[in-house]
Parts: C-alpha cells; structure tokens; sequence
C-alpha cells in the first residue's frame, strides 16, 4: 500500500501545500509563529483524513527532506529517505565497548573562589547577562534534521554525554599538563594511544598539543604520524634547546624541531629508530631541559613511553606526569605487565601511587572477536584504578597511518570518552 504524500515548498515566511489528491494552497504564518510548525501541522490534518501516516516532502532553503507525520504531529524518517537518517537506537549512539563502570566525568574549577574581587555590586543586583550552556537542540542524527528545518528537538542523551565529553577535553589549563602512557610490554598499542588522545585535544583545544615519543628503543610514532619540513628528532632538540628558551626566541621556532599533523592538528616530537638504544640515551637533566621546552611552547604533553621502566628518562617522565593511560591488548601477558606496573608504582612513591589509583586502563581488541577475553581483563581492572575503558576492533588502528579520521564513529566515541576521563583528573 502506498503512504499518501503531501508536498511543501518553503519560501521564507510562506509555503506551498500540495495535498495527496493535487490540491494546491498557500500557508502563511501570523508574526509568532514558524511555517515549518505550520506545515507540520497542516500535513497531520491530512493524516487524520486518510486515517494513516502522510510522507511530508519539503523543499525550500533548507534543503529538500522527507519525513513521517502521524496523525497526532508525531514525526518519524520517512521509509528510504537518502536525507534522512533513521533514529539511532541507545546501543548505536554509545560510545561502543567504552567506560565498563560508570563515571562522572566532572571538570575542576580554576577559579578563584571570589570572581568579583575589585568588582562593586549593589546589593541584591541581578545580572543580566546568563552563562552559555552550549546548544539546547539536536545538531547530529535524525533529531539534527528536524532542528535544520527549525523544528525544535531536544538532543539525545548520547549527543547530551558526548557534548560533556567535548567541553571537558578542550578545556585550556593556567600551565602545561602532561600525561604519561606507559605499560613495560611493547607492541600493546602505546603509540596507537598516544596519538588517538593527542589528536582529540589538539581537535577539540584548539591544538598546542605535543606527542612526545620518549623511547630509547626504536620508539615508532614517526613512523605511524606525517614527517613535517624537517627530518628532525628528539637529539637535534637538544642542542636548541637554550635558543628556544631564550626571551628573544618566536613561537614559531619550535617547528623546525617538531612534525605538525595537518588534519589532527598535534605536533610530533620523533626520536630515532635507525640508532641503537646505547646512541640516544637521554639523562635525567637532558629530560628536564626539554621538558621545559616543551612547556614554554605547548599546553598539553602525552609522552609515547618506551619499554625499559628503569632508564632514566622513563623515571623522569613519570615525576613530571600527571596523569598516566596504561594500554593494555585483551590478552594475558601485555594486561599482567599492566599489573605489574601498577603495582610498582604503589610502591615507589606517595605520588606515584597516586598516578597509579587514578590511572585509565584502555583495553584494545585487537581482533573482533575476543569479547570474553575483553570482559575478563577489564574486569580484573576495575576498582584498582580510576577507570576502565574498552576501544573496539577498527582496522584503522592495526597498522600504517594513525588519523583520527579513518576511525568508525563508535572508535572515536570510544577515544574520546578516554580523553574526557583522563583530562578531568589532569
């Protein structure tokens, strides 16, 4: 049977009805009203006539869109509509296979307790200017088509909980912070993290954020991130070091040491994996004087750890730290040398252990099926750090380029969901 259809043509204020039968009528709106909400309305007339639901087919500055009007207003995708996205269920709007306990991500306040110091107000005033919130109607999915066509609807909780997402990983910080992704076994997916959370907060942030591949064994993030115009690493920064220090040094001098990534917007801070460990080494006071490079010139730092936790600049890096992401593959070895390192570091130091209690473990399924020996993992996890959280088979991820981009939405739900978490403990 064939759904009756009715056709509207939006032309500002005004629009032509078109009825099932070929009936044509102009619609015209009073000073407070919306022709759109007029149209709907009037195609719902016709729905109660036919006793069914009538297809609304609009055209006008807004694009052309086909929805469903019921016979009380309601309003639903129209069957195989191209334009129109079907309503995703709670499932598919999740983040797949992220955070295994609930969170609340809260984002701390810098503030001083009193904003208005210096600030004279009469008693009682009301100001009149409101906070911005952000958006109060839907921008993604089916619900972004009908606020497109002005018709107000609310966002889905899945777009509510990824905005908070949003808001908390471009939050600017008064000094640099820096997160550590460590884990003693290599091949877990350190490199993978690493760029994956550096792209998220330099896209979100507003970039000024460097990946630091702080590895004296052929450390690998070159080779998964673009080289910018210099072939340049981590032992020709140093050198420059008090250059780039200098009160006369420019914003822009740091390029010529760093690769810029043109469509995730991070920098790159490469060492050498054609030179053998003994070759670039880096002492304690080497790290502490290109930490302050890195903090003169960018607001965030996520270092890319090596996998020897006794040499010098990997224990440097864990002082300078404040927050660390321990990847893990949903497999034994790679999840115990997780462990173990958390239990090191509660028994190193206060502060260490305190890195270790509010540690993020990711746990990444490196094919699609190991979903038992995922939950196993993340749940030998959970309540021995600050959050567990789960990223799901993309083959994006496995090799080549690292681009934030080429990720399934569910990945970049997943990644993002990790960043959250982790910036709010920065």
């Amino acid at each position: 049977m064939t759904t009756p259809r009715v056709y509207a043509t939006v032309t500002g204020p005004t629009a032509t009805f078109t009825t099932p039968d070929g009936h044509t009528e102009p619609l015209e709106v009073a000073p407070d009203e919306d022709i759109r909400q007029v149209i709907v309305a009037r195609t719902a007339e016709e729905a109660r006539r036919n006793g069914e639901p009538v297809e609304l087919v609009t055209a006008g500055d807004r694009g052309n869109h086909r929805l469903l009007i019921t016979t009380t207003g309601d309003i639903t995708q129209a069957p195989d509509a191209e334009t129109y996205a079907p309503p995703a269920t709670p499932e598919q709007n999740a983040p797949a296979e992220t955070l295994r306990r609930s969170i609340t991500i809260t984002v701390p306040d810098d503030t001083p307790a009193s904003e208005d110091v210096g600030r004279e107000q009469a008693p009682g005033r009301t100001s009149f200017i409101t906070p911005h919130t952000g958006p109060s109607t839907a921008t993604t999915g089916w619900r972004g088509v009908l606020a497109s066509l002005g018709i107000t609807v609310k966002p889905s909780p899945a777009e509510v909980a990824r905005r908070d997402r949003e808001q908390v990983v471009s939050r600017q910080w008064a000094g640099c912070r820096t997160i550590a992704v460590v884990n003693g076994k290599g091949g877990v997916g350190k490199t993978m993290t690493t760029a994956m959370l550096a792209a998220v907060y330099a896209r979100y942030g507003g970039g000024n954020v460097l990946a630091w591949d702080n590895n004296d064994t052929r450390g690998t993030l070159g080779w998964r991130t673009e080289q910018g115009l210099y072939d340049t690493t981590v032992r020709d920064l140093l050198p420059a070091a008090p250059n780039l220090l200098a009160p006369t040094a420019g914003v822009s001098d740091i390029s010529r040491f760093v690769h810029h990534q043109t469509t995730d917007r991070y920098d790159v801070l490469r060492s050498n994996p054609e030179l053998l460990a003994t070759d670039q080494r880096i002492e304690h006071t080497e790290f502490d004087l290109l930490m302050q490079v890195a903090a003169r010139y960018y607001r965030l730092v996520i270092f890319d750890s090596g996998n020897d936790e006794s040499a010098e600049r990997w224990l440097r890096m864990i002082d300078s730290s404040y927050q660390l992401v321990i990847p893990t593959l949903a497999a034994p070895e790679p999840a115990e040398s997780a462990s173990l390192l958390l239990d090191a570091l509660r028994r190193r130091d206060e502060r260490s252990a305190q890195l270790a209690a509010n540690a993020v473990v990711v746990v990444t399924n490196p094919e699609p099926t190991q979903r038992a020996e995922v939950d196993r993992i993340v749940d030998g996890f959970t309540g021995q750090v600050g959050a567990v959280a789960t990223i799901p088979f993309d083959p994006a991820l496995k090799s080549g380029p690292l681009r934030f981009d080429a990720l399934h939405p569910k990945t970049r739900d997943a990644w993002g969901t990790v960043a959250a978490y982790t910036a709010s403990h920065l």
